[in-house]
């Protein structure tokens, strides 16, 4: 029996994964355990800053010690990052990309072995792997599809020192085809320009969702002189790019000037959302069609930050070369902990196959009885009513327009409530979106709310395109059918588009007997899903889960067998 812990803290989204015999068993975020968002900062001397929380969870929930893992991994290669990273000569003395930044930074990641064997009393240095992280990026896609042979595309900010691979996967072996070098990154272009917007950035999500009320054309000729195609590669303006402070006069000189974050959204804003998405959809298509050309076969998978991108997602898998596209439920850095995992696995067990029946389930993260549910009540002065059906009191709440809490089972791997820590709400009125936004989870009103449907109700209400399994993730971004926008209007968004995420009985039993019961009342297959959280990670425990409850304005949250009243 192999059991190989993966571990991924070099930038930010600081996650552990433990995989046996090829199968991933536990996976979680480190900032649900800390409530700390993303863990830390992405910062030159804290790569050694490492998921204590999520790491002992790990080994806890599978039962085992650290004598008893036979390998430990961490998703960066700091040997690779040596021989391959060009420094930049602008950069700040001591900062990202500067001589003295770098030297700190190959320091501290020569810590990580230090710190975790401290961390487990175990003496690991014989049993440590570096695994360089595009490649634990690909595993974390790959080996979940199941697919005996894909091309695999990923796309982020920066690894050691490449933005984006492309890799041909096959069995247990991912074997590098091409690369596009840094500074030439779309994840930092999008970085740079979430900033430009008065956002962080960290918050490609809200520019995704500004990009729907936009012109695409709006910049179109300016957009050229900060990224552009070359042939089937995109270019990235390297003043604009590289890890120097954003060169903010240079793109006002452009675009205008840079928003400040309590101005309000103009329609010059817009367009440079809607000019980057265009600009996205066309890199990473083009990128798909090379990877077709270069490993010519009927599968795809996607990983690293741009694969959370859910218009470019569909795009790729209803006009791309290839007939299945699987995105897993955890693309970003988080999900290179269960990629590095998976790839040591398989080079400790040179037998298998590295296919198994189903791809994983994405609820790998901690799990609580009604025992635990009933303390944690008690000790917070709170009451709570039991029932032996919760999805039926659910889908009452909700069909009596009331916006929910709900929290089941275990944790979700990922950036996205799947449904076992989610906000709910009725689809049907734009109200709810509304006040969801606003009063509830105070953020912006043009963010979009997901739809989660019943699988079998799905096509009639969307244009689902090609078939994949990572519809159940919320990765793409659905055509909503003409006659169904009326009905549902709080989960189409402005390009009348909708984030769907499918619900089979197999894969969460719970939520889908609370949507069934839903369409029963109201002759709707769906809710409206969005992450249990405010302003801050989604939820992990009950403490945490009442806690936030507390201070919403939710009408009730629903918690293992038991329903808390919002109103009391």
């Amino acid at each position: 029996m192999n059991r190989v812990l993966g571990i991924n803290s070099v930038y930010h989204e600081s996650s552990a994964a433990l995989v046996v015999d090829g199968e991933l068993l536990a996976a979680a975020e480190e900032e649900r355990f800390s409530r700390k968002k993303h863990a830390k900062e992405a910062r030159i001397d804290n790569p050694h800053d490492l998921p204590l929380k999520a790491i002992k969870y790990c080994l806890d929930s599978v039962g085992v010690g650290p004598d008893e893992i036979d390998a430990f991994c961490y998703s960066f290669n700091p040997h690779l990052r040596a021989d391959q990273f060009q420094l930049d000569t602008e950069a700040h003395d001591g900062g990202w990309g500067s001589a003295e930044g770098e030297e700190v930074f190959r320091a501290c990641l020569q810590k990580v072995p230090v710190v975790l064997s401290r961390f487990l009393g175990v003496d690991l240095q014989e049993r440590f792997h570096w695994v360089t992280h595009h490649l634990a990026h690909a595993a974390s896609a790959f080996f979940a599809s199941r697919f005996p042979e894909a091309a695999v595309l990923v796309a982020d900010g920066i690894a050691e020192n490449a933005s984006t691979m492309i890799a041909k996967a096959s069995g247990t072996k991912i074997t590098e085809l091409e690369e596009i070098h840094y500074p030439h990154s779309l994840g930092f272009l999008w970085e740079k320009l979430s900033e430009f917007l008065g956002f962080t950035s960290r918050d490609a999500s809200k520019v995704m969702g500004l990009a729907a009320y936009g012109d695409e054309n709006g910049f179109s000729k300016t957009f050229d002189t900060l990224c552009w195609m070359d042939t089937d590669e995109f270019r990235v303006n390297r003043s604009l790019a590289q890890f120097r402070q954003p060169r903010f006069d240079k793109l006002a000189s452009l675009l205008g000037p840079k928003r400040m974050h309590s101005e309000a959204m103009a329609h010059r804003h817009y367009n440079i959302a809607s000019s980057l998405q265009r600009f996205t959809d066309q890199a990473i298509l083009a990128l798909a069609r090379k990877a077709f050309d270069l490993f010519p076969q009927k599968n795809l998978c996607m990983a690293g930050g741009l694969a959370l991108n859910c218009k470019t997602n569909q795009l790729v898998k209803d006009r791309g070369p290839f007939e299945n596209l699987y995105i897993p439920p955890a693309p970003h850095d988080a999900g290179t902990a269960a990629g590095a995992a998976l790839i040591i696995n398989f080079k400790l067990d040179a037998n298998s196959s590295g296919l198994g029946a189903v791809p994983p389930s994405p609820y790998l993260g901690p799990t609580f009885s009604n025992r635990e549910i009933e303390e944690e009540v008690a000790r917070l002065g709170l009451k709570a009513d039991y029932t032996e059906e919760p999805w039926e009191r659910a889908a009452a709440l909700l069909a009596k327009d009331q916006i929910i809490g709900w929290f089941q089972g275990r944790m979700e791997f990922g950036p996205r409530g799947l449904g076992n820590r989610s906000i709910l709400a009725d689809p049907r009125t734009s109200e709810a979106r509304e006040r969801l936004n606003k009063k509830i989870k105070h953020r912006e009103n043009f963010r979009p709310l997901a739809p989660s449907v019943l699988a079998e109700a799905a096509d009639e209400w969307f244009s689902l395109g090609r078939c994949s399994e990572s519809l159940a993730y919320m990765v793409f971004a659905c055509p909503v059918r003409r006659d169904k926008v009326p009905i549902i209007p709080a989960v189409v968004h402005a390009d009348l588009t909708a984030r769907v995420q499918l619900i089979k009985y197999e894969d969460n039993s719970k939520f889908y007997k609370l949507i069934k019961a839903f369409r029963e009342r109201t002759g709707v297959p769906m809710v409206l899903n969005t992450s249990f959280n405010i302003k801050e990670p989604i939820v992990c425990t009950p403490h945490d889960a009442l806690e936030t409850f507390k201070k919403s304005n939710l009408d009730a949250l629903v918690i293992g067998n038991y329903v808390v009243d919002g109103r009391h």
